[in-house]
């Protein structure tokens, strides 16, 4: 009887296309005093939507990972935000490296302010790199959804336009970062900051989208 219970469960289990998660985004954690925690809802939300748009197979909540972590070697795809100062040392710098060099994907996400200090910690990272801007006709764009304009505007800020620049390493964007954009803005729970509109929020989710998939294909 125990057998034929746990035959029929199994069944069901099969039926039914229960699986358990095959990975796990992760928000990076960094020293400097800036805020790495910000926009503490957006994941999870891109996660979801990922989920059901994208039939990937992510755990519904992010980990937390440190630069230096060895632990960083477990996620395909890592996300950087906040409004301060970054401060990478010599050991999370060659950590980083070797993360995005050995096929992670790294978004920086400016929440306003990260700029100053995030282009100088990533000259430590790859030091022979420079971000480079996208066009609007990069594949990034045209996953499974299309931006025929580039990256979306979400959050204004200084009446700046959005763009997106990359580090790329052989031919490989090993790092994505959103400027003027604040993307991550428009993956946190609707009405979470003034203005928000379902517009911008589906847009911001959308790139999203394409972000990952790009990441995962690429």
């Amino acid at each position: 009887m125990k057998f034929r219970t746990l035959f029929f469960i199994g069944i069901i289990f099969l039926l039914s296309g229960f699986h358990s998660p095959t990975y796990k985004l992760a928000k990076l954690k960094y020293n400097g005093g800036g805020d790495w925690y910000a926009n503490r809802t957006a994941l999870p939300n891109l996660i979801d939507f990922c989920n059901k748009n994208l039939q990937t197979n992510f755990a519904p909540q992010e980990a937390i990972v440190e630069v230096g972590s060895a632990e960083i070697f477990n996620y395909p795809f890592v996300y950087l935000t906040g409004h301060g100062n970054v401060v990478f040392s010599t050991a999370e710098a060659n950590n980083l490296r070797k993360y995005l060099i050995g096929g992670g994907f790294l978004h920086i996400d400016d929440n306003y302010g990260l700029d100053k200090f995030i282009r100088k910690e990533m000259k430590k990272v790859f030091p022979e790199l420079t971000f480079t801007e996208l066009p609007a006709n990069h594949p990034i764009y045209s996953q499974k959804f299309k931006f025929p304009n580039g990256l979306p505007k979400i959050h204004e800020h200084d009446n700046k336009r959005p763009q997106g620049f990359a580090l790329i390493w052989e031919g490989r964007i090993v790092c994505y970062y959103t400027y003027e954009c604040d993307l991550g803005n428009g993956w946190e729970d609707y009405g979470t900051y003034p203005g928000d509109t379902q517009e911008k929020r589906s847009s911001a989710l959308k790139m999203g989208a394409n972000l990952i998939q790009y990441a995962l294909t690429q």
